[in-house]
């Protein structure tokens, strides 16, 4: 409705206030306090689903894990299996090679040492100067035949642990031990100078070393002065490669036309 205001001076109302609607910040608030408790739910809901997925992906995952463990073990226990006897074939082979090669060490050792005498006389007898003569030579130290190199060596006592593999013998040693021979010879020199001419040339022997003097007391022979000396050496062993050994072939001549 148009009102119009035919009195002079008369003020002019203020026009009627807006019938809209006004602004309700209660509904507002709550409209929003109940979108966010929806968000909140979405999202416990979406965390939940997710975690759903991971812990079936690691399952999954350790699954299949799993299966190839199990496969790669049963393939490592069938090759063990299989080549058990193979190994234990080949230890076999081992233990037979270490015993036949000590038994030829052996037999090298006890060649060897059949010329240990010859090659001691042969020394002495080139080194003995004039006016001097051994009255005897022998040899001192561990005897011979102390080692007992035919039998086998004994093998540590192994201890087995309930659970634990049991663990494999030493290899046989196929080294023969050689025992040292030493020498002592006594005799007379009317000459103190072909004494010491005979160390010297005994000790250039590569036969013979330690050349010393254990002993050396004057003395008179048929009223004839003289000295009498102890001497020890150690024999020194020569290996087949050595320059000083020299093997010949050993010829039998024939008879009867043969």
């Amino acid at each position: 409705m148009i009102e119009i205001n035919l009195l002079p001076g008369a003020t002019r109302k203020k026009a009627a206030a807006s019938t809209g609607p006004a602004f309700d910040y209660a509904a507002f608030m709550a409209t929003l306090t109940e979108r966010m408790k929806n968000v909140w739910l979405i999202t416990g809901i979406g965390g939940s689903v997710l975690a759903l997925l991971v812990v079936a992906f690691l399952y999954l995952k350790q699954a299949s894990d799993k299966s190839k463990a199990d496969t790669r073990l049963d393939k490592a226990l069938t090759d063990s299996t299989n080549y058990a006897s193979v190994l234990e074939a080949r230890d076999r082979l081992i233990a037979k090679r270490d015993t036949l090669q000590r038994q030829v060490n052996l037999i090298r050792s006890i060649d060897d040492d059949r010329f240990i005498w010859p090659h001691i006389m042969d020394e002495v007898s080139k080194a003995l100067p004039q006016y001097t003569w051994l009255t005897f030579i022998q040899y001192s130290g561990p005897g011979v035949g102390i080692e007992n190199n035919v039998a086998l060596p004994k093998q540590p006592k192994i201890d087995t642990v309930p659970g634990k593999p049991i663990p494999k013998p030493k290899p046989l040693s196929t080294d023969i031990k050689k025992e040292p021979v030493t020498i002592r010879m006594t005799g007379r020199t009317v000459d103190i100078e072909a004494l010491t001419r005979f160390m010297r040339d005994l000790a250039a022997s590569p036969f013979l070393e330690g050349v010393t003097l254990e002993r050396s007391d004057p003395g008179t022979d048929q009223g004839k002065e003289m000295s009498q000396f102890t001497l020890t050496m150690q024999y020194r062993r020569q290996d087949s490669t050595s320059l000083a050994v020299h093997r010949v072939p050993l010829v039998l001549s024939g008879t009867g036309g043969r």
